[in-house]
């Protein structure tokens, strides 16, 4: 039998618990003398005890099968403050609704301009699910495993962000109490919840003088259109990877494109844009703890769901849901720069800074896995260049050299039989944008895209061994020219481009993949 099909009859057999349980049934999470008083008059309380997901305690039978995840964290009693909006940040006000599938929030609004997220602690996963299993099992026993989730682990990360130089928001706990009036129409979704108030960093209002002299702050949609419309936009790939090992550091495997903004900075005749992350819902998570999730898990089956351990063990697992932004933001570091970071990090992070960032966990909640948080950091933290030697050679493999929609030069150099130079240029000035040395050893393919404009793709050199080039001309009038000369069997210039409108000059290595479908000029740019 398959290995997933034994995992789909694994889960229907132990699923028939979660199936029972109304995970979310509208319970308050205060106590109810506390909330009887709160909806009577929400401004005589400062500060309640509330329980973040007390609906996620289990017993013994359950939690062999499913994992103890943080299930004592989320049924952790928890003293907050009583959220009024008219008060906090010098008063707020509803904007918009926002969050993806899972959170429930919004976005609100201070009088100087500057936005904030108020988003719940809790998620609830059936958006993600399609229609037809929202009424199922599958609903519960996706909710269920929200618990694997450690609800306070954001309010760890800016120590840790700050020593870094990483910009950051600043989270805090709220309580918003069951008469919410502030929120209308909305008042009953948001009430009676246990939210994070943290800073939304989205747009010039927004600007802090933590971010320098930047002009703008931009999403990736609009960053990675920029850098592929213009030829005078760039992405600071060394400040990427930094913020980048940090996640891998805190083991936050979910930093899609969706999960950064974008300091715009102007310096001379480019911009510059620098990335402020967002969204830390999954450091720390903890899910391989039960027969059915470490099943679930395997590199066969969902392997971005690894746990937070004292080792990294699987560093690719944590690169899954990033996989589209990180190539195309870090396809200019080598392996001595992503070294050269990570040292930078175990420097900066100190066990000091680490200790600082642990204790703010609520009391309860470091009691529970302040210690062992600490000491997990700590041994990642010393064995951060191996895991960023992993990282770079995750990325090296197939490397994506994208020009513009300007008119670019290529330039392919065989140096020898272990080293190969790419070298972009602007044909305006003759500015190079691009330079990097890929060895052998660590890539196998180096895809170049030219976009529009009218391009110019160069390979030379003749060598016994070299890496598979693949050039993809894009929409302009294209001059392709290949001399290069590679020993052993199989061509290595690899040429996707329109018959009509491109100049190619094949060589012994040239394997012409023309075609008359415009389809081979697409290319992903925003990946939204």
């Amino acid at each position: 039998m398959h290995p997933r099909h034994i995992l789909i009859l694994l889960f229907l057999l132990f699923s028939t618990g979660c199936a029972r349980k109304n995970f979310f049934a509208k319970t308050p999470v205060v106590d109810p003398a506390v909330y009887n008083q709160l909806k009577k008059s929400p401004e005589a309380v400062d500060s309640v005890t509330v329980k973040a997901g007390k609906h996620y305690k289990r017993g013994f039978l359950h939690r062999l099968f499913w994992g103890t995840h943080y299930r004592p964290v989320w049924n952790a009693p928890v003293t907050v403050p009583v959220f009024d909006m008219d008060t906090i940040k010098g008063g707020l006000k509803f904007q918009e609704l926002g969050g993806g599938f899972q959170t429930t929030s919004m976005t609100l609004v201070d009088s100087t301009g500057f936005t904030y997220a108020l988003r719940s602690l809790d998620k609830d996963p059936i958006e993600v699910l399609p229609k037809f299993w929202r009424k199922t099992f599958v609903t519960n026993v996706l909710r269920d495993q929200i618990s694997a989730i450690n609800p306070y682990a954001a309010l760890t990360v800016p120590p840790l962000a700050a020593a870094a130089g990483i910009p950051h928001s600043k989270p805090r706990l709220v309580y918003v109490p069951p008469k919410a009036d502030s929120f209308g129409e909305h008042e009953e979704r948001f009430s009676d919840g246990l939210y994070m108030l943290e800073e939304k960093f989205d747009d010039e209002n927004t600007l802090t003088p933590a971010l320098g002299d930047a002009v703008d702050i931009d999403g990736s949609g609009t960053v990675l259109n920029n850098r592929y419309s213009e030829d005078d936009v760039f992405i600071d790939q060394a400040a990427f990877g930094k913020a980048r090992l940090l996640d891998i550091l805190i083991h936050d495997w979910d930093r899609h494109e969706g999960q950064w903004e974008w300091a715009q900075y102007k310096e001379k005749d480019q911009r510059i844009y620098r990335p402020i992350p967002k969204d830390r819902d999954n450091v720390y998570y903890r899910f391989q703890d039960g027969i059915i999730p470490w099943v679930f898990s395997r590199n066969w089956a969902i392997r971005k769901f690894e746990s937070f351990d004292d080792e990294f063990n699987d560093v690719k697992a944590l690169t899954v849901n990033s996989e589209f932004i990180d190539r195309r933001a870090l396809s200019q570091l080598t392996r001595e720069q992503f070294d050269s970071l990570a040292k930078e990090l175990q420097t900066a992070i100190t066990d000091e800074v680490i200790e600082k960032a642990v204790q703010q966990f609520p009391d309860s909640v470091y009691k529970l896995v302040g210690e062992s948080t600490r000491r997990k950091l700590i041994n990642r933290r010393n064995n951060l260049t191996k895991a960023a030697a992993d990282f770079y050679e995750i990325l090296a493999e197939e490397v994506l050299v994208v020009g513009t929609d300007k008119e670019d030069e290529f330039t392919v150099k065989r140096l020898n039989d272990e080293e190969t130079e790419v070298t972009v240029r602007r044909k305006s000035d003759d500015k190079v944008t691009y330079r990097r040395v890929f060895k052998r050893s660590d890539t196998e393919l180096i895809t170049l895209h030219g976009l529009a404009g009218d391009d110019d793709f160069e390979v030379s050199g003749e060598v016994k061994s070299g890496i598979k080039i693949e050039i993809y001309g894009g929409r302009g009038e294209d001059e392709i020219k290949d001399t290069s000369r590679v020993g052993g069997s199989g061509k290595k210039t690899w040429v996707y481009d329109t018959k009509r409108g491109t100049d190619l000059e094949a060589g012994p290595e040239t394997k012409d993949k023309r075609t008359k479908d415009v389809r081979v000029h697409a290319f992903d740019r925003e990946g939204f």
